[in-house]
């Protein structure tokens, strides 16, 4: 009897998802940016119907754009939550970046990303760069908040016996999040996994993109290269203490629309998490 009650809770937690529970999984609202311009609630809706448990914001908010609390309110009613968000560092100056950290923390949000700067492969520039980031990482932690930086493929240049991405991540502080961008990291012929195992659990959120490479007859589709996605999530899971896998896409392949591209990307990750 005993073992029976055992049997039938673990089959009772298989199927709650509480035994293995996968990682969430946010779409970056940029993969539909014109689409969300066009419909903002219509493209929030198709995405909550494909699945996806948040959306992290790139500075388009609709009709909330100073209605954090109510913005919250309609992702709950559409059962999403933001999980982070894309801000460039004038949102971040001394004269904005407590109305900053006000709108997103009443939004839910509790991690940004500084998705771009060209001081990160400048010699001299990614000297102030880290300064500055290391300046909004300390004063986000007023806010029980975090800021960190987002990776395109120039970040892995040569510098210092190394790469950009090295020296951004080797002077900031460790409480820093990298918010790694698989697409680009590939792009730039480096390996995700050396980089998320290098610098443990500041990979909060990743972002799982194809980034394809001229005359290399890729599919910009997740799921349709020879991408070790499991291998890569596995890394995530044991090594970067990620709470969420944030798809993008940023390329659309003939005939599809970039919400049909989005929703083909997301059916081929729900399969990969699946196989897990």
């Amino acid at each position: 009897m005993f073992k029976t009650r055992i049997l039938l809770l673990i089959i009772s937690l298989v199927f709650s998802g509480q035994l293995f529970a996968k990682l969430p999984v946010s779409v970056q609202l940029w993969s539909v940016k014109d689409t969300l311009k066009n419909d903002f609630h219509g493209t929030l809706k198709s995405l909550a119907e494909m699945g996806f448990d948040s959306v992290e914001f790139a500075g388009d908010f609709g009709p909330y754009s100073n209605k954090p609390a109510a913005l919250k309110a309609k992702l709950s009613e559409l059962g999403l939550v933001a999980s982070s968000a894309h801000i460039g560092f004038n949102a971040l100056s001394e004269n904005t970046i407590d109305s900053t950290l006000l709108f997103y923390k009443s939004l839910g949000v509790t991690t940004l990303y500084v998705p771009w700067d060209e001081r990160a492969w400048h010699p001299e520039g990614v000297k102030s760069l880290v300064k500055e980031l290391t300046k909004v990482s300390d004063y986000a932690t007023r806010f029980d908040m975090k800021i960190g930086f987002h990776n395109h493929n120039k970040e892995f240049n040569a510098f210092n016996n190394a790469t950009f991405w090295d020296y951004i991540a080797s002077n900031t502080p460790k409480t820093m999040p990298l918010q790694l961008d698989i697409g680009w990291v590939n792009y730039a012929a480096k390996d995700p996994i050396y980089f998320i195992k290098k610098y443990p659990n500041r990979t909060l959120a990743t972002h799982i993109k194809v980034r394809t490479i001229e005359g290399s007859n890729m599919s910009p589709i997740i799921g349709e290269n020879n991408i070790d996605w499991p291998a890569i999530i596995d890394t995530l899971e044991s090594h970067g203490n990620t709470k969420w896998l944030v798809l993008e896409q940023e390329e659309y392949p003939s005939g599809l629309t970039p919400l049909q591209s989005v929703a083909k990307s997301k059916q081929n990750l729900d399969k990969i998490l699946l196989g897990l």
